[in-house]
């Protein structure tokens, strides 16, 4: 690997993030500052903190920026599940957005541990 920019993960969630954002345009004009602000500080956390992890010297190190990609992740997760229950989202985006969300959740999950072998 050259960047983190190489790393699957990392692109995944700027894919997610690209998503969010758009899904969350189409949320309630009230909502600006608050679930659709708290969904896009936690997408955008993902990705960054990849990198900033990947940018530190040690392991440790960037295992800690990796569990902190992955909390982010998990509180998108009941986020994600708000704006279902509020109907800010349909069953159809709700399905994609999990999905892409699951896979990059499994993904970090392996990329710590490898950090820690």
């Amino acid at each position: 690997m050259k960047t983190y920019k190489d790393l699957i993960v990392w692109q995944k969630s700027m894919v997610f993030v690209y998503e969010i954002y758009t899904v969350t345009k189409i949320f309630p004009s009230d909502e600006k500052f608050g679930l659709s602000s708290q969904l896009r500080r936690a997408a955008i956390s993902i990705p960054s903190n990849i990198a900033e992890g990947y940018a530190r010297k040690t392991k440790r190190d960037n295992a800690h920026f990796i569990t902190i990609a992955f909390g982010s992740a998990t509180e998108i997760e009941t986020q994600l599940l708000i704006s279902k229950q509020l109907s800010f989202i349909h069953d159809e985006v709700y399905i994609s957005l999990s999905s892409l969300l699951t896979e990059i959740l499994r993904m970090l999950y392996k990329y710590r541990e490898s950090l820690y072998r």
